[in-house]
């Protein structure tokens, strides 16, 4: 019998195989990322089909302004090694034609991601660490819910390098998280959101106009979730002040990945950002 091998695009319904998928390669999703991430591209799903069955995934979410990013790029294991990983890529490329295109990908794929264009602008690693802790009451410290939007985006858009409020607006308010920002006069001057995973919680974004700010939004955050639960922070290792935010803490490296662009890389405030918001939309 030949085998058929077709590429879709992914509903929303079906974006939760992509998600299972990454939580079986250990990467451990957010409980309420599918629809987050279908909203910031609802083309932008990619799933590999042989006889009919899904067996890869790939998401090429493509922003406003020429920018897009892979992500989700998981072929089952016993299908590995064939070629149909390579024809999901090709189409996602083919998608993203005309745009810069990030990625975050595993250590041992980046000679691949090399052939195809991409260079390594820097690291980002996964640390761990525990949640709880004191609140400390700081008036500076607000509920993103309770800020204009337009403030929100304002400030998102000084360090993810385009437009993307249909995917803010619903990462900030999914269930079981805390979006918070931190004030100067009517201004955010920085701001973060924890959410449920599989495993514990993860933090991200995370960005400050200073580390003391980054640190305080950090503290809240952690504060939010239970005590001794697991907190996961993912942080270019391009920021100095992150590194030592994390030493502080005695948080533990467990992942990293290679942040890498294919044409010219974004000129981001790197210094300002202490957690990314995800590896799988940048």
């Amino acid at each position: 019998m030949t085998k058929n091998y077709t590429i879709s695009r992914m509903t929303l319904q079906e974006l939760d195989f992509a998600i299972d998928l990454a939580a079986i390669e250990g990467w451990n999703p957010g409980l309420y990322d599918a629809e987050c991430f279908h909203a910031a591209d609802p083309n932008g799903f990619l799933v590999g089909l042989l006889d009919g069955k899904p067996i890869a995934s790939l998401s090429a979410v493509k922003y406003k302004g020429n920018f897009g990013f892979l992500g989700l790029y998981i072929v089952k294991p016993e299908f590995r090694g064939q070629g149909y990983g390579k024809q999901l890529w090709n189409a996602a490329i083919d998608y993203l034609q005309g745009c810069t295109i990030g990625l975050d990908g595993v250590v041992e794929q980046q000679p691949n991601y090399k052939k195809s264009g991409f260079t390594l602008a820097y690291r980002n690693i996964r640390y761990q660490g525990v949640g709880g802790g004191e609140v400390i009451e700081n008036p500076q410290i607000k509920k993103l819910s309770g800020l204009p939007f337009e403030e929100v985006k304002r400030y998102d858009r000084l360090f993810f390098p385009a437009e993307r409020d249909a995917f803010l607006s619903r990462w900030i308010s999914q269930p079981q998280s805390t979006a918070l920002g931190i004030m100067k006069g009517e201004r955010l001057c920085g701001y973060g959101v924890i959410r449920t995973c599989r495993n514990g919680y993860k933090i991200g974004p995370l960005c400050a106009d200073q580390p003391l700010f980054a640190e305080a939004l950090f503290n809240a955050l952690c504060a939010s979730v239970p005590k001794e639960s697991a907190v996961f922070l993912d942080i270019p290792e391009a920021n100095p002040a992150a590194l030592d935010l994390v030493a502080r803490y005695n948080m533990q490296k467990v992942f990293e990945t290679a942040r890498m662009y294919a044409g010219a890389a974004p000129e981001l405030p790197v210094q300002n950002i202490f957690g990314i918001t995800t590896f799988e939309l940048g």
